[in-house]
Formats: structure tokens, sequence, C-alpha cells
């Protein structure tokens, strides 16, 4: 069976014109397997969304290699809710030729409003599931009953029993699966008029992943007790006696089911679960439920790392995965390697082994899957966040949907993911009060501050700043005028870089200034960066495992709790970022290249001239000469390969720049605290 992508792709053979128009109101062209087979087959896009940036590319980067006579194949793309492509500029219609697309076209036998809502990876079981079974037009519930049915399989009538409702949750939340918001309210009502399930929560663990796995970790202790117990409805009384449930709902759930306990399993061991106390494990028949158990046991914790093995192992993503397979697995691969820096457990020999086999299975795939890859995700949608300069844009919505919101963005500079959950572990254990929407934006190539971080400040991509790649003198003017052209005033926004360092008479008289300034009414929006980590990176001569334990220690010092509550005191919506991670590199040597090179990193440099760049390439055969995704002209990065480093030969050393997962994948937390202002049931981040 033919895909819906052919109906577009048909339309984008090589050379076919210089210039294409093409009207795209449902983004189709977006699709991430639609954007890399267009690279493949030489075609390059440009949203039209500002006139201003888009004329700056399309002058310098087109226009230029046209007035020459050279080729391109230029994709001019109007996202706007209009097929109306004359809103483009005179010169672009005159000389273009012109398409449309729509999901209309594509599913005419379905709903149109409803299918426009649908994540498009979605589109290929709905597009397979209306050639064989969409006979007639459908309604608007008919298509979110045959949605259900055939993309999410998900049938209302047969949900009969508790078991039946987790089982469908745990593998929607589990995948993270999107389902929009009018068809999850269609189901809420179809189960609500069964009857079966009136004391549940629905409104909020169907649609809120967090708010599930809140639920679940309530209830994890109570079904302890109850297969210690015998008499389970005596264990049921206790409970809604004794325990004040911030989640409501039914207090004991079969979590021993098969279809629900392979979920389980899974969610303890990428740390979507917390494990509980529990001093009774030894009257409980089933040893399965030890992962969920807190314990000192070195024999335990080897066995939660061999699982994790056979899970990572098993969900490896391979050079075609979609972006959000390699977001889920970063944060499993991230709890991994949190788990093997714990110098509490200890690296068994075997272990080590495997984590060095896993490490180079995973540099190769991530490295291909980037080449073939990278260069769509700077096209896709902001929404939700995908790389860094999306999230000023991203935080600009919340301002426009309350004009009384203020916003607090923490940028903890060279901060990875395993670093982050060491960070936010130590931060649950200060207060217990303190909740984190985690998801995971993928940052600038290459991964250093002056690309990467001034790309998370500007809200745009580093070829829109070509004069400050070198510095970061601009990012303060970038950051604030991102949000002048949001409709913020100039006096509402604040800047404030070099946090973190306790022992400075320099950071504390920041955090001064930062006190008084949230004192003004009238400041909305915080831009404020930690660097301390990074500065704990460059000066570590104990490897990531050094790097690791210097962390925990500085975290557990305080810093981060008490600018966290402040922030939370001065009514701040607080959200949290980095701009690069850091892996431990053996040295390959170091060129010898004198003044060529405009950058020299330990993993990465950058030239002016590609002819430069290509000579040091010869005689460094473990480098990728990056193409320049997203960058302006005349800058060219070449990055030391898998984990190597252009330093001294055969030495370790600590750092950044390059194309590893745990360089390029970064966190990107929504932090609340519960019964704050700030902590309510939204959307996962």
């Amino acid at each position: 069976m033919s895909s819906w992508r052919d109906k577009i792709l048909k339309e984008f053979e090589p050379h076919i014109c210089r210039l294409t128009l093409v009207a795209d109101p449902d983004e189709l062209l977006l699709e991430e397997q639609i954007l890399a087979e267009l690279r493949q087959r030489g075609f390059e896009l440009i949203s039209f969304d500002d006139h201003v940036y888009f004329r700056y590319l399309y002058e310098s980067r087109f226009r230029a290699h046209w007035d020459k006579g050279e080729q391109t194949n230029l994709v001019v793309l109007l996202r706007s809710l209009s097929n109306d492509l004359t809103v483009l500029p005179y010169d672009l219609l005159q000389s273009g030729r012109k398409l449309t697309f729509s999901l209309a076209d594509l599913f005419p036998t379905l709903s149109y409003p409803v299918i426009a809502t649908l994540d498009r990876a979605d589109l290929d079981a709905l597009y397979e599931a209306q050639a064989k079974y969409a006979t007639t037009v459908l309604g608007s519930d008919a298509t979110k009953q045959f949605i259900l049915r055939y993309v999410f399989d998900i049938e209302p009538e047969l949900i009969k029993q508790p078991a039946d409702l987790l089982r469908i949750l745990l593998r929607r939340h589990y995948r993270g699966q999107k389902i929009p918001t009018e068809i999850d309210e269609w189901f809420i009502r179809r189960l609500r008029q069964s009857g079966l399930f009136d004391e549940w929560p629905l409104e909020m663990i169907i649609p809120d992943r967090d708010a599930f796995l809140a639920f679940l970790q309530e209830r994890w202790p109570t079904f302890l007790e109850s297969l210690a117990q015998k008499d389970k409805k005596m264990v049921k009384d206790a409970v809604y006696q004794d325990l004040t449930l911030t989640i409501p709902g039914p207090a004991l759930l079969p979590f021993d089911h098969d279809d629900v306990r392979i979920y389980i399993d899974n969610l303890f061991l990428d740390g979507l679960l917390q494990p509980v106390e529990f001093d009774r494990l030894e009257r409980i028949p089933q040893s399965w439920v030890g992962i969920g158990v807190l314990a000192n046991s070195a024999d335990n914790n080897a066995r939660r790392i061999e699982r994790l093995i056979e899970l990572i192992q098993e969900t490896l993503p391979d050079n075609k995965a979609r972006h959000q397979e390699w977001q889920i697995f970063s944060y499993r691969w991230a709890e991994f390697l949190a788990l093997m820096m714990n110098t509490e457990i200890g690296l068994q020999e075997k272990h080590q082994e495997i984590l060095e086999d896993l490490k180079h299975r995973l540099d190769a795939i991530f490295k291909d899957w980037l080449l073939n890859r990278y260069a769509g995700l700077v096209n896709l949608p902001p929404t939700p966040p995908l790389m860094l300069h999306h999230l000023p844009r991203f935080m600009a919505r919340k301002i426009v949907e309350n004009k009384h919101a203020k916003i607090a963005f923490l940028l903890v500079d060279g901060l990875s993911l395993e670093q982050w959950i060491a960070m936010r572990d130590i931060l649950k254990a200060q207060d217990e009060k303190l909740r984190f929407r985690e998801a995971a934006v993928f940052a600038w190539i290459p991964t250093i501050t002056s690309v990467s971080r001034q790309a998370a400040f500007a809200g745009k991509p580093p070829i829109y700043f070509p004069s400050s790649l070198y510095t970061t003198e601009k990012e303060e003017t970038l950051w604030i005028q991102f949000w002048i052209d949001e409709g913020v005033q100039a006096n509402e926004v604040r800047y404030v870089k070099g946090l973190g360092d306790l022992s400075s008479d320099q950071d504390n008289g920041k955090m001064a200034h930062i006190i008084e300034f949230l004192k003004e009414p009238k400041i909305r929006i915080i831009g404020l960066i930690i660097d301390k980590i990074d500065k704990i990176m460059h000066g570590i001569e104990l490897g990531t495992a050094g790097m690791h334990n210097q962390i925990k220690q500085w975290c557990k010092k305080g810093f981060m709790l008490n600018l966290i509550n402040l922030l939370f005191d001065g009514g701040f919506d607080i959200y949290l970022s980095s701009d690069h991670g850091n892996i431990e590199a053996k040295g390959l040597g170091s060129p010898r290249e004198g003044a060529i090179a405009e950058l020299r990193g330990e993993r990465v440099r950058i030239y002016s001239d590609p002819v430069l760049i290509k000579r040091v390439k010869a005689k460094f055969v473990n480098s990728i000469e990056w193409p320049p995704i997203g960058l302006p002209e005349k800058y060219y990065a070449l990055i030391a390969d898998g984990r190597y480093a252009f330093t001294q030969q055969n030495n370790s050393i600590v750092c950044h720049g390059g194309i590893s997962m745990e360089e390029v994948i970064v966190p990107f937390v929504k932090i609340t605290r519960e019964n704050s202002k700030n902590a309510r049931h939204e959307n996962r981040v």
C-alpha cells in the first residue's frame, strides 16, 4: 500500500524547478520523514514566518547563487491557515511554481477538524485504516471513534475493569502517545457513561502523563501493604481513613495483573516511578515488586543495572527512528548512567565492559541519525519545543495565555541529562513538595556555549546572529530583543549570568541583585545562567564519575533550592534547561594549525575556509566535517568523532562540543511545588 507521503513527494523530483512555493496549512512538509526525503533529493526548505528573517536567508543563501547561474532546489513554505500564496512577495510569485497540500485531500472520508489535531506521526496508521475501513464519509464523533480504534488501539466498549483501563493508560503514557484533547474528551465521556469508573479522576489521569504517574506513585505503598496483608478490604478501608491522597480515586490498584505488571517494571527502571520504603518485603511472595522498594543491598542495585541493560538493548533506536524515540531513550540512558556513576554502588568489571560496548553502538547509530535527520529538526514546529531556540517562544505562549504570568528561565550551563537526574533527586530530598515535569530538547551543533546557549536566549537559529558566534557578549541583548518582539517592555526583562559559585563574593552580589529586582512588581521575565557545572567540567581531573560526585556535593549545599524558592516566592513559573551536555573523551592529538582555526575546542575546531577544514581533517581520520546546518556562511565545524578529543594523545578529559547523545540531548523541565500557586495540573512540558 502506498503511503500518504507518496502523494506529496511525487511533486519533488530533483531539478524540476529552482523555486517551489507551497501552501501547507497542515504542515505536512514538516513531517520528519518527508523532511528527510526532501533533503536527500537535494531540496532545502524555508518557512515564510518572518518577512525580515526570510529575506535575509533568501538573498544571502539562494539569490546570490542564482545570480551566478547555479542551480538550487528551494522550497518556500507558507504555513498560514489560508491557502492563499499571494501573500508571498511578488518576486517569488513571478519565478516559483505553486503547490498546495492539505489533510482534507489526503483523508476525504474523515472529519477534517478532528484529524487536523493529530500528531503527524499518527497519519501512517490512519491512512492505512482509511483505505481498509472508512468506506463512507464519517462525522466528527465517528471520526474520533475511528481514530481511537485504529490509531491508538482503544475500544471504550471493551474496558470493563480497572486492569483494562490501566493497561491502556500505561501503554499510552509509557510510549508518550499524544492524543488530541477533543478525542480525549470524547473518550472520557464514553467511560463516564458506562458508570464503571465513577470514582476515578479520568479528567486528570487520561490526558496528563505526570498526573497519571503521581496517581500510580501514591497507590504503590497501598499495593505493597495489600500483598503483606491477607485482608485487602481491611487495607483499603485503612488507607481511606489514614491517608490523604492528593489525587482522588480508588486506593488499591491491580499492579500485579499480567497486563499491568509488564509496564510497572519499566516505569521503576526508567525512574518514572520511585521506590518506597517498606520493611516487610519478606512477607510478599512476589519477588518482582522488589524493584519498587528502597534497599541498600548491592545485590538489588546490581539487578537493577542488569535489567536496565536489557531494556536499553531492547529499545536502542535505529538510525531511522523518530526524534521522539531518541528523546525517550535519552532519559532511559541517563537513568542508567546516573546509576552507574553512583559511587555507593560501584561498577563490576562485566558492567564496565557492557557500558563501553553500549557507548560504541550508541555513538555510531546516533551519529548516522543526526547526519540524516538533524537538518529536519530545525524546520519542525516549535510546539512542543524540540530545540533550544524553541524555548523562548514556548515560554512566550504562556505570557500570551496569561497576561499576569511571570517567567524564570534557568539555564544550567553544561548540565547533561544524567547530571540533571542526580540534581533532581537531591532537590527532591531537600524539598519533598517539589515537582518536575521533564522533557528533553536538542542542543545546537556544535554543542558549544557561544552557539547553543545564545540560540536558547535569542529564540533563533545561530544563522541569525553571525556576528556573535565566537562570544556571548550579545546574549543579554538578544534575550531582551526577543521579548520586546513579543510585546514585553524592555524594563520588564532581566538577565543575569555567572551564578552558582557559592564562595564567590561577586556571585553573592549578583544574588543580592536578584533578590532586589524580584521585589519589583514590573519584572515579568528573568533569564538566569548558572555556570558552576561548566566550571566544574573544565577543571575536573577525575573523569565523569568525579564530575558527577562534585555536582552532587555542590547541589547539596543548597544554591539551587534557595534560588528556586526565591523565584517561587516572587510568583514565577520556573523552567530549567541546559545548553549542552558533556562526555569523557580520549585525546587523539591536537592539530598544529597556528592561527587558522577561529575556535580551538577539545571536541570541535571552527574554521572560516572549507579548504582549511579539509586540510586538518586529512590528518585526523577520527573527525567529522559537520554540515553547516542552521549556521552562517564561513562557519565550518570539524568535530572529533566518537569519544575522542583534540587534545594530548590518550589523555582523558571531560569536554563538550561534539555530537554524542549526552552532549546533544539536554533536559527541559518545568519546576513546580505542590500546594503552591505554581503547581497546576498542566499538559507535560
